[in-house]
Formats: structure tokens, sequence, C-alpha cells
């Protein structure tokens, strides 16, 4: 029987590390970039490369009995718990990949029969460790380290989380109202008045609605690429690297994220108000390039758009997104897409060539 130990025990007995890296891990677990999770093992979560392993009893590692993570979220959550309860993961595993994918890429197919019902587990995690414990990326507000405070967490979940799998009413108080809200933003984008368009070449997809969404539905319609340019009424914008660049993607390649200053310049260049374009640096694990106000803090650009302030550009729409397009249609140049990047060749690849 596995058992789960905060990250500071991780060296105290032989320790299955999951969605993090630790030295001195029995067997890691992560689709982190550069994570030593073997390669039989590697998969686009972190859930994905548990439920490969327990489907391979015998990989090396997997004996240990105590199993970890340096932060809670929903991929790490399950992950762990798929370990401590092995049976029941691998009869709910398709489930399991819905939830880890929808939680931590925001990204799902609405047409696979057990989404919604994946939605209802992830929306019962999110409300459970908002109001029982701290948002996600609070701890440092709270003066806490999350890989000490999220043990706590852990613990209240582990027991918790097969009740609400297998009878999702038990759990409907807390999950129904960011369910409903999303369902709302599923509806919002499959209506007439939202417009997708893909640009593959460059891994964009670009959202035209009238007002911002939550993340689970606007993401839905971006599976397979990287980046989202969001298009709102009132020529509100905000751009996103996705994070599936942040992590090692087994399922296909990718292009490297660019730095965004020469973008934010022609932005700035282009407009007319008294805000300027501000953008996140691209180790960051969801970079935003948006017309600045206040300084979002990190809790809030985890949250979703229609929970903070986006403000009115004096650029065009259409203007926008040919900015965006030409912008990485040119920095992608001779770049091809493929797995694997290291941090190392991504700040490479953004860097102008020599003379």
């Amino acid at each position: 029987m596995k058992y789960f130990v905060p990250f500071r025990q991780l060296r105290q007995q032989p320790t299955i590390v999951v969605d993090s890296t630790g030295l001195g891990a029995s067997l890691t677990l992560a689709h982190w970039r550069g994570a030593a999770t073997p390669a039989p093992l590697r998969d686009d979560t972190s859930v994905g490369s548990v439920l490969r392993a327990l489907h391979q009893p015998h990989t090396p590692g997997l004996e240990a009995e105590a199993v970890t993570a340096n932060h809670f979220d929903i991929d790490g959550f399950v992950g762990i718990w798929a370990l401590l309860n092995p049976e029941l993961a691998l009869h709910h595993e398709h489930l399991l990949r819905l939830v880890a994918t929808l939680g931590d890429f925001r990204e799902t197919d609405w047409q696979d029969p057990l989404a919604d019902q994946a939605l209802q587990l992830v929306c019962w995690l999110n409300a459970e460790e908002k109001a029982r414990f701290y948002e996600p990326f609070g701890a440092p507000a709270r003066r806490r380290r999350e890989d000490e405070a999220s043990a706590e967490k852990f613990n209240w979940f582990l027991p918790r989380f097969a009740g609400v799998l297998e009878n999702p009413e038990s759990g409907r108080a807390a999950w129904e109202p960011e369910y409903a809200r999303v369902r709302q933003g599923v509806a919002a984008m499959q209506h007439p008045g939202t417009t997708v368009r893909r640009y593959p070449e460059i891994g964009l997809t670009v959202v035209r609605t009238p007002e911002p969404l939550p993340y689970y539905a606007l993401f839905g319609a971006t599976v397979g690429t990287d980046m989202v340019l969001s298009l709102y009424k009132g020529q509100r914008y905000e751009f996103e690297y996705k994070y599936t660049t942040w992590i090692d993607l087994e399922s296909r390649p990718t292009l490297p994220r660019l730095p965004l200053d020469a973008l934010t310049a022609r932005l700035n260049a282009l407009e007319t108000t008294a805000r300027r374009w501000t953008f996140d640096g691209i180790t960051d694990t969801g970079p935003l390039l948006r017309l600045g106000g206040k300084t979002l803090s990190k809790v809030q650009r985890y949250a979703d758009p229609d929970q903070r302030p986006i403000h009115a550009s004096s650029i065009p729409p259409a203007q926008v997104e040919e900015e965006v397009v030409k912008f990485f249609r040119a920095g992608y140049v001779g770049v091809e897409p493929r797995r694997y990047w290291t941090w190392a060749e991504i700040r490479a690849a953004g860097q102008p060539e020599q003379a």
C-alpha cells in the first residue's frame, strides 16, 4: 500500500515524485520540461505517466511506497491519488485522463461522453480547494511555502476524491456554480456570434467572441495549438501562450515560445490610449500579452479571463490579429516543430541570428 508524504520528507524513504522534480526520487512521473520520467512512461500529463506506470508494474522505482509532489494542482493530485488507488484508477482511466487534461491544459473535447463528468470533478476540486484552503499560487501571499502548505490539501482530498469520482452528485453543491458558468461559456463558444480561426503553421488559434469566458470553455476550441489570441467586443484583447509549451508534450511536436518584446513594441507604437501593452516572460506557466492596467498577480493571471479586467484598445481587432500572425510567421522562419525543447534551446530560438 502506498501513502502520501509531504515533499520535505522526500529523502527520508524511497519516494515516487509526481508532477514535480526532486533529487533522490526513486521514480519521477512528471511532464515537466527536463523531468527524469522514464521514456516509456512519458505522457502529456503527469496523470498519464502514472497510468502508464500502473500498466507496467515492474517499472524500476515503482515499488517505493511513499509518494509526493511539491505543489497541489489537479494533475498532480489525481496522479498521486491514482498511485494510492491503482485498481480504481485503471477502472476510470479515460475519465482521469480527461480530468488531468482539463485541469492542466484547460482543454477538452465536449463531444466525449465523459467530458461533462470530468468538468464536474475539476469544478469540485477547484471549489473545495478555494473554500477550504487557498487558491492556486496563493501560498506566498499567506507567507507559506507551497511545498509545505499543499500537504494539507492532499491530506483532505485524498480520502474524499473516490466518493465524488464514483458519485458526482455527492459533490454537486460545491461543483455546480463553476460548472454552470463554464457550460454557459461553452454555449457562447458554439453560438454564431463566436468565430474561431486557426493558423496551424504557427500553432495559433484566434477566438473572436463577445465577452471573456472561463478557460475551460475558451480553450476547448484550441486543442492542437499552443497560442491563443482572444478578441472581445469593445476592442479588448488578450494573447496567451498555453501551458502545453511549458511542459514536455509527448503527443505532438511544438514550436518554442518566442519573447514578446518586439510584438509588444509594435502594438505600443500603434496604441493611442494612455495604456501600454505589457507581457510576461516566456518561462511563466501561461504568459499573457495584454493592454496594461494595474499589474496582475500570479493568482489573477491564473484565474479565468472573465474574472479579471481587460481594457479597451485603440487598435482594431483585424489589425491586432494581423500583427500577431505576422510576428510569429517571421519569428518561426527556419524553426521546425519538435518534442523535448530545453529552456536553453527555447531562449536561443528567440534570439536574432548574428550576421
